[in-house]
């Protein structure tokens, strides 16, 4: 049999804190209606002050870890667009506050597509031999980089982590991760991005310009170029699997916003009701949008041991990426 990373556990977690729709329309040109038709949305959670993107990310890897039924890892990835600082990475930190003082931790930036690149890292360790156990984190405190003055970003983002923990196993054990698919192609990087804080604007030297230290999208843009990368690199992986697009009972995309959900299972043919959806309730996590809708698809019985899943997501870069595996049984609550 051939050596593969399996699914042992899965955890999520979101801040407190709840924004819902009304209280941005007090301070917005928006409305719950508005938000709700364009995005899905409906409420999103944010942190509080002194609450960081690594807090975030250590509660949904314990949780991860508590799920395996382990105490800890060989290996810790997070993917991250919102750091606790620019320097060191944020992975180091979170492993030590878990007790994993003496393992290999880094950082991955692909954005939305996060999650996916620390899946391929995470796997490719597994399978190579370098690591037993591997903890992949996409953790996200994305309010802290939003202009509150901008509708078109404030209503969509949420914060919030979710993470998995892969084991060595075998190919065909329930769980494997299957296959990964990524992409990048940078001359989108203006599409998807935060200007301020690198060296771009440090080597400029003068006072930096305003507006640079956040977010900025092209929604309108970014839609297209989602609903086609995602909908390309899905084939992509599917055909590498073996799998017909009929073989797929739950598709997990990146939760951007519904209308490209349901796009992205039109462009291949799947019926809209095997899209898992999770971000009514909590907005564009970026980086930790498919663990945590893993998680809470699991906690409420949308997917079950069996299940043939396929993840996909497109974010700043740009960057994409896709992967298969068939859900594994693992316990709930």
């Amino acid at each position: 049999m051939s050596r593969a990373a399996v699914l042992a556990g899965v955890g999520g977690y979101v801040p407190p804190r709840v924004v819902t729709n009304d209280e941005l329309a007090q301070r917005l040109d928006t409305s719950d209606s508005w938000i709700r038709t364009r995005t899905g949305i409906a409420r999103r959670h944010v942190v509080d002050a002194g609450t960081t993107t690594g807090d975030l990310a250590v509660e949904a890897g314990q949780r991860a870890l508590k799920n395996a039924g382990a105490d800890g890892a060989d290996l810790v990835i997070v993917a991250t667009t919102t750091p606790d600082r620019p320097c060191p990475a944020t992975a180091p930190a979170v492993a030590a506050r878990m007790g994993l003082t003496d393992v290999p931790a880094y950082d991955v930036a692909a954005v939305c597509s996060g999650f996916v690149y620390g899946l391929q890292a995470g796997s490719a360790a597994v399978t190579a031999g370098f690591a037993e156990r591997v903890l992949v984190i996409g953790a996200e405190s994305f309010s802290t980089i939003l202009d509150p003055a901008d509708r078109t970003t404030s209503v969509i983002f949420g914060d919030g982590a979710g993470a998995v923990l892969l084991r060595a196993g075998e190919r065909d054990e329930p769980g494997a991760v299957l296959d990964v698919h990524l992409g990048s192609d940078g001359s989108m990087a203006d599409l998807i991005t935060v200007r301020g804080g690198g060296s771009e604007e440090r080597s400029r030297g003068g006072q930096p310009r305003p507006g640079d230290r956040y977010f900025r999208m092209d929604g309108k843009s970014v839609f297209f170029a989602a609903v086609r990368r995602m909908a390309e690199s899905s084939r992509t992986v599917l055909s590498r699997t073996g799998w017909e697009v009929a073989d797929v009972d739950r598709l997990v995309g990146h939760q951007a916003n519904t209308r490209i959900l349901h796009a992205v299972a039109d462009q291949l043919g799947l019926p809209p009701e095997r899209a898992v959806l999770n971000i009514e309730r909590v907005g564009n996590t970026s980086a930790a949008s498919i663990p945590l809708a893993l998680a809470d698809a699991m906690a409420d019985g949308t997917l079950t041991a069996g299940d043939r899943v396929l993840l996909t997501a497109f974010g700043g870069g740009a960057t994409w990426g896709s992967a298969t595996l068939t859900w594994p049984d693992l316990p709930v609550g």
